[in-house]
């Protein structure tokens, strides 16, 4: 078993802050909850701006945003702007953890993943992991919806959320602020609701 992973992160851990929140532990602003963070409550070195191949979609309706959250999916063809962290394994299995409303402390088993690419701790959202490749000789893995893109309606993403997601892309430093609001823009959910230049007013 994998001692460490890249934790490819697609949705509102793009943005470091927020992450952290997962790590470290605490309640994040406007946030509903506390998060009780890892086992191992240190933050990772700088992320690693990467695409993946798929598609992000907005579904399903946040209680901490309102409005859509991002979802991944991999057979989609497309490309995912993503930030990747490198976690030990047992601080991805207490952000994932988290993410599925589940309370950190034991270890997922990552070997399934590792094998198929693709494995369902749970039938809730964010309870399915998915590899998308390797990256440095460690896999890059993430968490995403058990259903497909096409299979469940997409939601409008609220103004916060969007806001959020342009502003840890913009922080990789390899996207510029055109190609960040034109690809959101574009994310079904979001397309025909949400404009580049409205996305980029956001950040003013």
């Amino acid at each position: 078993m994998t001692k460490e992973v890249w934790y490819a992160a697609y949705g509102s851990n793009l943005h470091v802050d927020r992450l952290a929140y997962y790590l470290l532990g605490g309640r994040p602003p406007d946030a509903g909850r506390d998060y009780p963070g890892s086992r191992e409550p240190r933050m990772p070195g700088p992320p690693v701006p990467l695409e993946l191949p798929g598609a992000v979609y907005f579904a399903t309706e946040s209680p901490v945003w309102t409005g859509g959250r991002a979802f991944y999916d991999p057979d989609v063809p497309g490309r995912v702007l993503s930030r990747a962290y490198r976690l030990t394994a047992v601080q991805f299995s207490d952000l994932a953890a988290q993410e599925m409303y589940r309370v950190p402390g034991g270890d997922l088993d990552l070997g399934p993943v590792l094998r198929d690419g693709r494995a369902a701790c749970g039938a809730g959202r964010y309870e399915t992991l998915v590899s998308p490749g390797a990256l440095d000789g460690l896999p890059l893995i993430t968490f995403t919806a058990p259903w497909r893109m096409d299979e469940v309606e997409h939601t409008v993403p609220a103004a916060g959320y969007l806001r959020h997601l342009a502003a840890g892309l913009l922080a990789a430093g390899v996207w510029d602020r055109e190609t960040v609001t034109g690809y959101l823009a574009a994310r079904p959910g979001a397309a025909g609701h949400w404009t580049a230049p409205h996305i980029a007013a956001l950040l003013e």
